[in-house]
C-alpha cells in the first residue's frame, strides 16, 4: 500500500502543482478513481479475512463510516443525463471524465484516507532506534526538504515570477523554523498555493511533526504505547509520562482555538481597511497562524507598518505572539490554575510558569519603556503619543519571538538595535514555537549569579530550589548559543559587505528565529544564506539538542575523583 500512497501523493502534486492539459488531467482523475477502488478493496478484503469482524469494524469505524458517506454522495451525484445514470461518462477521446466538479468528492475521500494513515508514520518514527534529539533534527530537515520541493512547483509561484532553488530552500527553512526572514515577498511572489504551502510549513513546524502525528493517533483511537509516550516525553521535555497523551491533545486544541479566535478578531478589524469577503478572511487566518506560531511571515510587504496606529490590531497580534511564546506547558498550567481558582479546587502554578510569566512581563514592559525613550526623538519623532507607545510596545513584544514590525528596523538607533539583539538572544519560553536561549534559561542564569553574590550554595526562588543539573544545562545552552552566534557572525563578516551591526542583527534574528532585519536578508550572498539557514535550524531545535545529538549519549558514572578547587573570576 505504500506504493499506492506515493502514487496518490504524486497525482495530487502533478494536478495542483503543474499546468496540465485537459487530457493529462483526465488521466489523473482516472488514477484517483483507481486509488479509491484500491482503498475500498483493501478495507473490504481485511474485513473479509478478519476472524473478529466486529472488533475490526470497531477499530476502523472511521474508515467504515467514510466509505458509507462516500457511497452515499456518489449516489446523490448520479448524473441523470448519462445513459448509464452513473456520475462519469466516456468523453470524445474515450477516457473516463466526470461532469462538473464531482471529482472533488473522490479527491476528498482519498485525502481523508491518507490522513487516516498518519498513525502509520508515527509508528514508523517511534520504532527507529535513534536518539530523540536526532528524531527532532531529522523531522525538521525532512519537512524543510518537502517544503522546498513544493515551493519549486510552477503553480506555487505567481504568474511571471520564478523561484530559484536557494530561494525556495531559504523560504522553506524560515517557514518550518517559524523565523520570518524572507528573500522573496510572500504576498506578491508566491501564488495562493505557494502561500498555503508556507502556512502549512509554519503550522507543522511550529507545533512539531511528532505532535501532529501523535494527535492523529490519539483522536483515531489507535494504540499509543509506552514507546510513543517515552519519545514524546523526551521531545516535549515533559516529565509526567502518564499525562503525555492528554498534553498532546491539549496542545492541538489550544492552538486551533487561539488561532480561530485570533482570526475572528483580526477579520473584524481588517474590515475597515480591506472590506469584507474572502480576501480579509484569508488575511486574518494567515496572520493569526503566523502570529501564534511566532513565524513573522506577512502577506504585506511592509509587515504591519500601516496598522501601527490601530489599537485593536496591535493588541490582537501582540496577544497571539505572547501566547505562542509562553510555551504550551505553561498555557496548560495556567488554564488548570484558572479552572481550579474558579471551581475552588487547589491547582498551583509551577515554578517554570512563574519564572516565564515574570521574565516575559519584565522584558515586555522594560523593552517598551526603553524603546520609547531611545526613539521618541528618533524614528518615532513625528508620531502621536498613541503611535509612539503602541509602536514601542509592539516591537518589544515581537523582538523576542515573532518578527513582525510596525516601524522600519533599519532606521532605529544603535541603542535600540542592540536592545533588540539582546531580546532576540533571550527569545521565547521552553516548549513554545520561539527560539533563543529561552526566558527560563535567562532567569536561571540571573538567579545563579544572584545566589553566588549572596554567598549561597543553592539557587532558590519562590521558595523552591533549582537543581544543580538545571543550572548546568542553562550554562551549556547559553555558552553554546554564544559560541554558535559568534562563529556565524565571524563567517558572515567575511561573506557579506555590510555594517557589523546589520550582520550581527541578522545572525541573532536567525538564531532567535525572530525574523526582524535591517535590510540585509535580500542582499545576502549564497554563502551568507547558507549560514543564516543553519542558524535558523539550530535556533529552532536548540543548541543543547544539537549537542546531545552529536554526543555519545548518557554515560554511567561508576566513580568520582577527589575534589580540588581552582581560582575563577
Amino acid at each position: 500500500m505504500m506504493g499506492v500512497v506515493l502514487l496518490l501523493i504524486s497525482s495530487f502534486i502533478l494536478e495542483y502543482g503543474f499546468y496540465l492539459s485537459n487530457e493529462t488531467r483526465i488521466l489523473l482523475h482516472q488514477l484517483d478513481l483507481l486509488i479509491v477502488g484500491v482503498f475500498i478493496g483493501e478495507f473490504l478484503l481485511k474485513l473479509l479475512l478478519s476472524q473478529e469482524k466486529k472488533i475490526y469494524l470497531k477499530e476502523n469505524r472511521i474508515a467504515f463510516f467514510l466509505i458509507i458517506f462516500f457511497l452515499f454522495f456518489i449516489f446523490l451525484l448520479k448524473n441523470p443525463t448519462s445513459p448509464s445514470g452513473f456520475i462519469y461518462s466516456l468523453d470524445r477521446i474515450g477516457m473516463l471524465a466526470w461532469p462538473g466538479n464531482s471529482i472533488i468528492i473522490f479527491e476528498i475521500y482519498v485525502l481523508t484516507c491518507l490522513l487516516l494513515r498518519i498513525p502509520q508514520l508515527n509508528k514508523a518514527i517511534t520504532v527507529l532506534k535513534i536518539k530523540p534529539p536526532w528524531i527532532v533534527i531529522l523531522t525538521f530537515v525532512s519537512i524543510i526538504a518537502v517544503g522546498t520541493l513544493l515551493l519549486l512547483l510552477p503553480r506555487a509561484t505567481a504568474p511571471g515570477k520564478e523561484t530559484m532553488f536557494i530561494d525556495a530552500l531559504f523560504t522553506a527553512t524560515s517557514a518550518t523554523c517559524v523565523t520570518g526572514l524572507v528573500v522573496l515577498d510572500t504576498g506578491s511572489h508566491f501564488s495562493l498555493l505557494g502561500q498555503l504551502i508556507i502556512l502549512s510549513l509554519i503550522q507543522v513546524g511550529g507545533l512539531g511533526l511528532m505532535t501532529f502525528t501523535s494527535f492523529f493517533v490519539l483522536t483515531l483511537g489507535k494504540e499509543f504505547g509506552v514507546k510513543d509516550r517515552t519519545l514524546l516525553r523526551d521531545i516535549l521535555n515533559y516529565r509526567n509520562i502518564g499525562r503525555i497523551g492528554s498534553l498532546v491533545v491539549s496542545i492541538l486544541i489550544i492552538t486551533f482555538t487561539i488561532e480561530i479566535v485570533g482570526a475572528i478578531f483580526l477579520y473584524i478589524q481588517f474590515l475597515p481597511y480591506n472590506g469584507g469577503g474572502l480576501s480579509s478572511a484569508y488575511s486574518a487566518i494567515f496572520h493569526s497562524i503566523s502570529a501564534f506560531c511566532n513565524a513573522g511571515f506577512s502577506l504585506y510587504s511592509d509587515s504591519f507598518i500601516k496598522y501601527r496606529n490601530d489599537l485593536g490590531i496591535n493588541l490582537t497580534m501582540s496577544s497571539l505572539i505572547i501566547l505562542g511564546g509562553l510555551g504550551f506547558i505553561v498555557i496548560v498550567n495556567l488554564l488548570r490554575w484558572a479552572y481550579g481558582y474558579f471551581t475552588h479546587k487547589k491547582e498551583s502554578l509551577s515554578l517554570q510558569s512563574k519564572l516565564v510569566l515574570v521574565v516575559s512581563s519584565v522584558l515586555i514592559i522594560g523593552g517598551t519603556a526603553l524603546i520609547f525613550l531611545a526613539e521618541k526623538n528618533g524614528v518615532l519623532s513625528g508620531f502621536s503619543w498613541k503611535e509612539k507607545l503602541l509602536t514601542a510596545y509592539f516591537q518589544s513584544v515581537t523582538a523576542r519571538t515573532a518578527g513582525f514590525n510596525t516601524l522600519n528596523i533599519g532606521s532605529v538607533g544603535i541603542f535600540s538595535a542592540f536592545l533588540l539583539i539582546i531580546f532576540m538572544f533571550i527569545g521565547a519560553s521552553p516548549g513554545s514555537t520561539g527560539g533563543g536561549i529561552k526566558t527560563s534559561t535567562f532567569a536561571t542564569l540571573f538567579l545563579t549569579i544572584r545566589s553566588m553574590t549572596q554567598g549561597k550554595n543553592r539557587v532558590e526562588v519562590f521558595h523552591r530550589t533549582i537543581p544543580p543539573l538545571v543550572v548546568y544545562q542553562a550554562l551549556c545552552v547559553a555558552i553554546l548559543a554564544l559560541g554558535w552566534t559568534a562563529s556565524s557572525t565571524l563567517v558572515l563578516s567575511l561573506t557579506e559587505s555590510a555594517p557589523f551591526i546589520d550582520i550581527f542583527f541578522e545572525e541573532l534574528s536567525a538564531f532567535g528565529t525572530v525574523g526582524l532585519s535591517r535590510g540585509l536578508t535580500s542582499q545576502l550572498t549564497t554563502a551568507g544564506r547558507v549560514v543564516i539557514m543553519l542558524s535558523v535550524l539550530v535556533g529552532r531545535i536548540g543548541p543543547l539538542t544539537l549537542a546531545l545529538a552529536m554526543g555519545r549519549g548518557k554515560m554511567k558514572e561508576l566513580y568520582q575523583y577527589p575534589e580540588e578547587r581552582i581560582m575563577v573570576g
